[in-house]
């Protein structure tokens, strides 16, 4: 399960300290592929999204990847790049 959140070209795996089979070495590929960091959820960010309740009821992978930097909403102007950095995990996404 992927979803898509504006700030900061991170990627989110983990539901606190819960971390379903794969989604690291998953994580590490997305990382690979579109050049973001993997980070820890912020601590005040927790239980906030649909990645938690995902990674919390089914126990399988899921990742927030945040796309883009600056002010919300993210100018149209950074669509390109969003896209050529993600375009490998929406990809892989699908045959992982």
């Amino acid at each position: 399960m992927i979803t898509y959140h504006t700030q900061g070209r991170v990627i989110y795996y983990k539901y606190q300290e819960q971390t379903p089979p794969n989604s690291e070495e998953i994580a590490k590929k997305f990382a690979e592929l579109s050049g973001y960091s993997l980070e820890n959820v912020p601590e005040n960010s927790s239980f906030a999204g649909f990645k938690d309740w995902f990674i919390l009821y089914y126990n399988k992978p899921g990742f927030t990847i945040e796309v883009g930097v600056g002010e919300n909403p993210i100018p149209i102007s950074q669509f390109a790049g969003i896209y050529r950095e993600n375009l490998g995990i929406l990809i892989s996404g699908m045959i992982l």
